[in-house]
């Protein structure tokens, strides 16, 4: 159900009280309702404007819950709505100073929300256009203290493993097992498994040398290539 928020009025004529407004009427309308649940990561989702890492254009959706396509050098791609994106990260149950890689991060607005949880964040993406775009929102949202990387999706960042979570920003049909190796004892990945409406969060813990597999909820996401099955596989 797309839920859509108009522009709101607050007699002050500032752009900037309008717009964490608008965070709040998110957090409030769509994250809480959607059995997001964890007090701190709602305050940093609401501390964070999503609308610096949306496209120009599009920026006028930043708040609504409605899936958006990145064009031009996002190729493409998708990112995921507010709602699922809030409730994948509160699965992978982040804490301060916990290391996190994350994986297709887009534009950067996921791994500003997991640095304002006060986690050490890497971003990585294949895209090197959206990598750049990710470097200029993040610091005209002025998040310090994050790395953007380039580079193949599916063999994760070995150079800064390990990982106590990692984050994977849409659907794989395929085991991650290169991320699985980089996670850290007792790591969490999560990642949407399956696309279409066939996806389920899904989270995978590292015990020793043995991975753990729990479907978390029900969402839908855009499959990554990297992630897409060859022929004859079967996850």
């Amino acid at each position: 159900m797309i839920r859509l928020i108009g522009p709101i009025s607050l007699g002050l004529g500032d752009p900037m009280s309008n717009a964490a407004q608008l965070r709040r009427n998110m957090v409030d309308t769509q994250l809480r309702t959607y059995d997001v649940t964890s007090l701190p990561l709602l305050d940093a989702v609401e501390s964070v404007d999503r609308e610096v890492f949306m496209p120009a254009a599009l920026r006028g959706l930043a708040y609504v819950d409605q899936v958006v396509t990145l064009g031009g050098e996002g190729g493409g791609r998708r990112l995921l709505t507010p709602m699922v994106l809030a409730r994948l990260l509160q699965a992978a149950d982040i804490h301060k100073g916990d290391r996190v890689l994350d994986v297709a991060g887009g534009t950067g607005y996921g791994a500003a929300i997991m640095r304002a949880l006060g986690a050490e964040v890497t971003m990585l993406e294949a895209n090197e256009g959206l990598a750049a775009q990710a470097r200029s929102a993040l610091a005209a949202a002025g998040v310090s203290g994050l790395e953007v990387a380039s580079g193949a999706l599916a063999r994760g960042l070995a150079k800064n493993a390990p990982f106590d979570v990692i984050i994977v920003n849409g659907a794989i049909e395929t085991s991650p097992n290169a991320l699985l190796e980089q996670l850290s004892d007792g790591g969490r990945l999560v990642a949407v498994v399956g696309s279409g409406r066939s996806g389920r969060v899904t989270v995978f813990r590292k015990d020793g040398q043995t991975i753990g597999q729990k479907a978390a909820f029900d969402a839908a996401a855009d499959l990554l290539p990297e992630f897409a099955p060859r022929p004859g596989f079967v996850f």
